[in-house]
């Protein structure tokens, strides 16, 4: 179960913030450097006092901890790590304000000290998922598996049949899927070019779809798979698989609102099959850095 931040640490990271900058736009600046989702930063109303939107900014990170804790540990080691106030002492009564502003600062530095082992649990399953997978990679017969199906898809590259292309990519799907005990439904069809399957992954069901085709996916594409998650149980997410990427645009438009997709591209497919990571790991990761930003599509290049 993930430990949660203490109240009183809350509370302390609350006052500190409304202390250490007097000007709303300085506050603005820095918080624009500690969150990873601006969006958040986009929702608070700029025209209420200092003091209420930080209220408001650290009661939503903490009614959203299972997804904002990141940002909030962060936060609190950001604003521990200001130690000049001159910017405050250039003010009307500044020595008062500077001197309210380190004590502030001082009692938020002792809340985070009972808040630093959260941190390191995060980096601790990090660092077993890192173990887990070079584990799993030295089982000869998982390797051997993985190198069979790496064959399979680079024969792949050089056909110019849709149809083919598409029924041996469903059999490389599936056998790593099935690899990487994710449970491939046994529904798993070819239209064309593209696959429509389905498997579970930590207790949540998924709808698969997978596409390769010269051109990157495009909007529309998204949009036939969100509206048939729509029609599913709340908790049914998608994960789009396209060989050859996304359009801009595509990304961009289902990146905002309710996030019902990750995506996946030949490059994530392809560090899967040559063991640079395994598959529930870059799942993981990008369903988390949805979760935490928006961010669908997470490049493997920034996970590696």
């Amino acid at each position: 179960m993930q430990q949660k931040i203490a109240p009183a640490s809350l509370q302390a990271l609350k006052e500190a913030l409304t202390l250490v900058y007097w000007f709303k736009s300085e506050l603005r600046s820095f918080l624009s450097q500690c969150l990873s989702d601006p969006q958040v930063l986009a929702r608070l109303n700029w025209d209420d006092y200092k003091r209420n939107i930080v209220a408001t900014l650290v009661d939503h990170l903490a009614m959203n901890e299972e997804i904002y804790q990141r940002d909030l540990i962060r936060l609190m080691s950001e604003v521990c790590k200001v130690t000049d106030y001159s910017h405050l002492k250039k003010l009307e009564d500044g020595n008062k304000k500077a001197s309210d502003a380190k004590t502030a600062v001082d009692a938020l530095r002792a809340q985070l000290k009972g808040h630093q082992d959260i941190e390191q649990e995060q980096k601790q399953a990090e660092k077993r998922r890192k173990e887990a997978h070079q584990k799993l990679m030295s089982v000869n017969a998982v390797q051997e598996e993985l190198d069979k199906l790496k064959a399979e898809f680079f024969e792949l590259v050089s056909s110019d049949n849709p149809q083919q292309r598409g029924f041996r990519l469903e059999k490389v799907l599936k056998g790593l899927f099935g690899l990487f005990d994710l449970d491939p439904k046994a529904s798993f069809r070819i239209t064309g070019e593209q696959i429509d399957g389905a498997f579970s992954f930590e207790g949540t069901d998924y709808l698969l779809e997978a596409k390769w085709q010269q051109e990157p996916v495009a909007a529309n594409d998204l949009d036939g798979m969100a509206g048939k998650l729509s029609r599913k149980l709340e908790n049914t997410l998608g994960l789009f698989l396209s060989v050859n990427g996304y359009s801009e645009d595509a990304v961009k438009t289902h990146s905002s609102g309710r996030r019902l997709l990750i995506l996946m591209d030949g490059s994530d497919l392809m560090a899967v099959l040559e063991g640079r990571i395994d598959l529930v790991q870059l799942l993981l990761r990008k369903r988390r850095k949805a979760s935490e930003t928006g961010n669908i599509y997470l490049r493997i290049h920034e996970i590696l």
